[in-house]
C-alpha cells in the first residue's frame, strides 16, 4: 500500500459531491470552512491562520503517521460546482481497525451531504484499505452527528470498551464492525 513513503489514494463521487485527496494547495479554500465558529459548538477551533493550514496539510500528504504504523486518510468535500464544503478523514491502524471523523460547513448541514460523503469514505475503507472495524468519538450533545452515525450503521460502544479506550465521560464511542467476506 505504501509506495515511495506515500499512501496512494483515490477520488471518490458521493452523488453531485467529490471527495478529493487532501493536498497543501487545499489550505486557502479549507480555511474559509474551518473559520466557520458554528463547527466548534462542541469541541476544537478554527485553524490560526492558512499558513498553518497549509503546513499541517504539506505534513498530512505522506498519508503516514510519522512512526509509519498508521494511514492517515483525509478527503476535502467538495460540491459539484467545485465549492469546498469540508472534510472527511480516518485513520488506519495495522489491524484493520479505523477511527472516522469529518467536518461540514454549518450551511451545508441537515441536507443529507454529511452522510453521502461518510458512506463514501466508509465504503472505501473496507474495499480499499480492508479495514474491518470502524469507530468514532464524538461529543454525548452532538446528536446531529450521532444520527448520522447511526444512519450509516454505528451503533453506541459498549461500557466496556468506553472503558478500555478511556473515552471521556462526556463523549461517547460508536461502532461499526464490518461483516466479514
Amino acid at each position: 500500500m505504501n509506495r515511495g513513503g506515500r499512501v496512494p489514494m483515490h477520488r471518490l463521487r458521493a452523488g453531485d459531491l467529490s471527495l478529493e485527496p487532501l493536498l497543501a494547495s487545499h489550505a486557502d479554500a479549507m480555511f474559509e470552512v474551518l473559520s466557520d465558529p458554528a463547527i466548534y459548538e462542541y469541541e476544537n477551533e478554527p485553524p490560526p491562520s492558512v499558513h498553518a493550514l497549509r503546513e499541517r496539510y504539506a505534513r498530512l500528504e505522506s498519508r503516514l503517521s510519522p512512526d509509519g504504523q498508521e494511514i492517515w486518510l483525509n478527503w476535502v468535500v467538495r460540491l459539484g460546482t467545485g465549492e469546498a464544503i469540508g472534510f472527511v478523514q480516518a485513520t488506519l491502524r495495522p489491524d484493520g481497525q479505523a477511527a472516522v471523523a469529518y467536518e461540514l460547513a454549518s450551511d451545508y448541514w441537515g441536507r443529507g451531504l454529511a452522510s453521502q460523503a461518510v458512506r463514501a469514505m466508509l465504503l472505501e475503507l473496507v474495499e480499499r484499505y480492508q479495514a474491518r472495524d470502524l469507530w468514532a468519538v464524538l461529543k454525548r450533545v452532538n446528536h446531529r452527528s450521532q444520527r448520522l452515525l447511526q444512519r450509516a450503521g454505528f451503533a453506541l460502544a459498549s461500557p466496556a470498551e468506553h472503558s478500555r479506550r478511556q473515552i471521556d465521560a462526556d463523549e461517547m464511542l460508536m461502532h461499526l464492525p464490518v461483516p466479514a467476506g
